[in-house]
């Protein structure tokens, strides 16, 4: 029915599994995605057990050492993608799962469909072979991540609850890239070691209403207009993971002259690269403190009425090391207004840094000089949220690295035009996990 690993994700992309529609369209297309797994990989599903999770799924393949059925290798991905702008310009149509210029073209090549293929690749490969692993092995695919990932949520709760703790968690995340930063151009595997936390307030002022012909010095639209203009770059400190300082000595190795030099030293002095980033602006100041943006605004019922409300939103991203109350005591702490109140509208705290020392990472590492010859694994520090974020309040092993490759223009592409992949990137990634899952049990 299909011929090789690009006809087989071509087919999944063409199943519109857009979750932020889903109460409108409802869950057809997550169902019949299920059912074409199930023909594409008919030894995973005859050979896996499987439970559903809402519409996500969980696959346990069980392993021969009984001793280490609680210590498990849990491999992430999820189905499910973000919408299409109709009227964005795509080369090819987002859904048409197009095989054109050695690529796989649309919506959920890379995220995340590629990614879960390779795992499905992998597995149904070495079942052909008659492997079985020592380690119990979990599959857990979500459908609702790019929506919050309620799937991933019971999932995590309950493998917890069921007293697993997983030896090794691997969700989507950092991938091979081309130029990790603008000074090194070294192809890199750029695994995430961490995530930062992710925080929505709402900041309210309530004022006396009236006619706009006879304004008083303050209303509730000045009021928050002022709060959120003292929410400056300085609002949070440098806070620099463990894991940037590491991924720059990793790098020095691979520059010349003043560069080099440069690294060594930002490397060894984490205290002072975290405040040069934040005075670059831009992804390095992203990656050394805690971020606030004002994303919307309201207030007032018209042009000629004194505001009797007003209010702002702001997302925030927590650096490792801070929490969700730290980070809001920041934000009253610098508006210094009693009169503005400041509500969690929800928030999930950033995640602790995973080891770079550890057997898990030299697995890894030791996966990607398997299918990526040559190729520099580095840790980093992820900006945006992944479904492994629940489970690394039990588990110490948590990374997020998907297997394909990517150059700049590609990953500009994710949640926007012209998604794809390299169809050697697929059989690469397929590559990567068969040697994880043989090494790691």
């Amino acid at each position: 029915m299909y011929k090789d690993a690009s006809e087989r994700l071509s087919a999944l992309v063409k199943i519109p599994t857009v979750s932020a529609v889903i109460e409108q369209s409802g869950p057809e297309p997550f169902k019949r995605l299920v059912v074409t797994l199930r023909q594409m990989y008919p030894l995973l599903h005859q050979h896996l057990d499987c439970e559903r999770f809402g519409l996500g799924l969980l696959f346990h393949w069980v392993g021969t050492d009984a001793s280490l059925a609680n210590e498990p290798l849990v491999l992430m991905a999820h189905f499910d993608v973000v919408p299409v702008d109709e009227s964005d310009p795509w080369t090819y149509p987002p859904f048409d799962g197009m095989i054109a210029d050695g690529k796989v073209w649309g919506r959920g090549t890379l995220d995340d469909k590629g990614a879960l293929l390779v795992i499905c690749e992998a597995v149904e490969s070495l079942l052909a072979t008659g492997f079985t692993p020592k380690r119990d092995i979990y599959l857990s695919f979500g459908s609702n991540e790019e929506v919050f990932g309620a799937d991933a949520v019971d999932i995590a709760s309950t493998l917890k609850q069921r007293g697993i703790r997983p030896h090794l968690v691997l969700d989507e995340g950092g991938a091979v890239v081309d130029a990790p930063l603008k000074w090194v151009k070294v192809r890199s595997a750029m695994v995430g070691v961490g995530e930062k936390g992710i925080l929505t307030l709402r900041l309210d002022a309530e004022a006396e209403p009236g006619h706009a012909s006879a304004p008083e010095a303050d209303n509730a639209v000045i009021r928050v207009g002022r709060a959120v203009s003292r929410l400056t770059t300085a609002t949070f400190p440098a806070h620099l993971p463990k894991a940037i300082c590491t991924m720059l000595g990793m790098f020095a190795p691979y520059t010349s002259g003043p560069v080099r030099v440069l690294l060594a030293v930002l490397a060894k002095t984490c205290w002072l690269t975290g405040r040069v980033f934040v005075t670059m602006g831009g992804e390095p100041a992203a990656l050394a403190h805690t971020t606030v943006a004002p994303t919307m605004i309201s207030g007032g019922t018209a042009s000629n009425v004194l505001p009797s409300r007003a209010s702002a939103t702001l997302n925030i991203r927590i650096a490792l090391g801070e929490t969700i109350a730290s980070a809001t005591a920041r934000v009253t702490k610098r508006i210094g207004d009693d009169k503005i109140k400041v509500t969690v509208v929800e928030g999930s705290e950033p995640s602790p840094e995973s080891s770079t020392s550890n057997t898990q990472f030299a697995a890894i590492s030791a996966a990607v000089e398997a299918s990526y010859p040559g190729v520099v694994t580095a840790p980093y520090v992820m900006m945006a949220a992944t479904d492994s974020r629940h489970f690394h309040t039990y588990c110490d092993a948590v990374y997020r690295f998907a297997p394909l490759a990517m150059d700049a223009v590609q990953r500009a592409a994710i949640h926007g035009i012209d998604e794809r992949v390299d169809i050697d990137s697929l059989a690469r990634g397929q590559a990567f996990h068969e040697h994880l899952i043989r090494s790691v049990t």
